[in-house]
């Protein structure tokens, strides 16, 4: 195992420093994905000025697709990302899974957002760390070896996401002012919440082989763009679907584009977060992106502007409250016994792939092929330069969306996210160089 010092410390206490540090990585990068997820749902507000949730989601995905490819070859090249995909093939169908369920979850989220609201329907949906949570355990067995106060951290944090999940519930239901279709827009966002928390497991077996998560995200995107483009033509009216006047819509697409370029950012922070936490950690801290998104909806479009006082003592309290759930079970920092459970999982996935153990502990750590295989060609340009000049032509042909929204407020959160995006990517690249 290499060391983080000239010196090398007796083993246990090189175990320690670096899983800490890693830790502390994890957690940046969980953070900042919040941020960045929080921010991606704003644009889905156009779902009010007419367009199908279908339409929406597609568009998204379509600029989901063109950032997802660009942002491996930026980082690593092709080379890299095709090498990490054929010594583990059997992770693609896993990432193509993943994907579906990804666009499952977010087309759900479109409707859901369309019947209560932003503010309203991330909370719920982020009831999908349960879901993580339970099959992080069951599957990897994450947790195991824990001790007393760290089991106590995630329990405490898993009770109060349920409390808060419930309570935002029951001021929608309560509350005709955040609109007429709450039961449906409910079930819409906690149907994406199981599909998310679904989604997780093939995360978590791709990085316990030692999967890169800018190669595992390559694959990613394929199932994602190719099940929202069935549902669309299958639910959506086909090729009649209001999706495809949206893109003879240039000046309104750049904005969902620029959603999705958003979500991917913040996607990749979530994936190297649930890397180095694992799912039962790294979920719950990047749904710090419910306070984000209750930001946009509230202080941007201002969503909470005609609802009464207990509903907004009820959005806030169960906001805090999952808020508080999440960062309990962040904390929870895993010792020995339980870092000795997660190897033995490493080795599980090893014997039954016929993959190499040491690569995929190294990988753990952050270090993938020694750099190798990381030299740039000039497709990796190319791809970089074409992906560029979609936004730049959309950009160019933008016009502001019809809603009403404070200015202020965009800049200021606009700020955050910048802010986040600098101190990531600084600590991501300086620990690992994104492996």
């Amino acid at each position: 195992m290499a060391t983080l010092t000239g010196k090398t410390p007796p083993r246990s206490q090189q175990r320690d420093s670096v899983s800490l540090s890693l830790h502390m990585l994890g957690v940046i990068c969980g953070l900042t994905a919040g941020v960045w997820l929080g921010a991606a749902e704003a644009p889905t507000k156009l779902v009010t000025a007419g367009f199908s949730p279908y339409a929406i989601s597609l568009a998204m995905v379509a600029g989901v697709f063109t950032a997802r490819w660009t942002f491996p070859t930026l980082l690593k090249g092709t080379g890299y990302v095709f090498t990490d995909l054929r010594e583990k093939k059997h992770l693609i169908v896993w990432a193509l899974l993943a994907g579906a369920l990804w666009a499952v979850a977010n087309t759900l989220t479109v409707f859901a957002i369309r019947d209560v609201g932003l503010a309203v329907a991330f909370p719920l949906w982020n009831a999908n760390a349960l879901i993580g949570m339970f099959w992080g355990r069951v599957l990897f067995g994450e947790l195991k070896g824990a001790g007393a106060g760290t089991m106590m951290k995630v329990v405490l944090g898993a009770v109060l996401i349920v409390i808060a999940a419930t309570m935002l519930g029951f001021s929608t239901i309560h509350g005709g002012a955040l609109g007429s279709h709450a039961v449906e827009g409910i079930c819409a966002a906690l149907g994406a919440s199981l599909m998310w928390g679904t989604m997780y497991v093939p995360y978590r077996k791709a990085y316990l082989s030692g999967m890169n998560p800018l190669s595992f995200v390559t694959a990613f995107t394929v199932g994602e763009l190719g099940t929202v483009l069935a549902l669309t033509l299958l639910l959506d009216g086909g090729v009649h679907s209001s999706a495809f006047q949206l893109i003879r819509m240039p000046g309104v697409l750049f904005w969902l584009f620029l959603g999705g370029f958003v979500w991917v950012i913040g996607d990749l922070f979530q994936q190297f977060a649930a890397k180095y936490l694992g799912i039962g950690r790294g979920i719950p801290l990047s749904n710090t992106n419910q306070l984000w998104g209750l930001a946009w909806g509230a202080l941007v479009f201002g969503e909470l502007a005609g609802a009464s006082h207990n509903q907004i003592l009820l959005v806030l309290a169960g906001s805090i409250g999952m808020i508080l759930g999440a960062l309990a079970i962040s904390t929870a920092v895993a010792g020995a016994r339980e870092q000795s459970s997660t190897n033995e999982a490493v080795l599980r996935e090893c014997e039954r792939y016929g993959l190499d153990y040491n690569r995929a502990i190294l990988a753990q750590m952050g270090d993938e092929f020694d750099g190798k295989g990381e030299s740039r060609r000039w497709w990796d340009y190319a791809i970089v330069l074409t992906a560029t000049a979609v936004f730049v032509v959309l950009g160019l042909r933008a016009t502001v969306p019809p809603l009403e929204m404070n200015l202020r407020w965009i800049g200021g959160l606009g700020a955050v996210l910048l802010l986040s995006l600098v101190v990531g990517t600084w600590n991501l690249w300086k620990r690992t160089r994104f492996s």
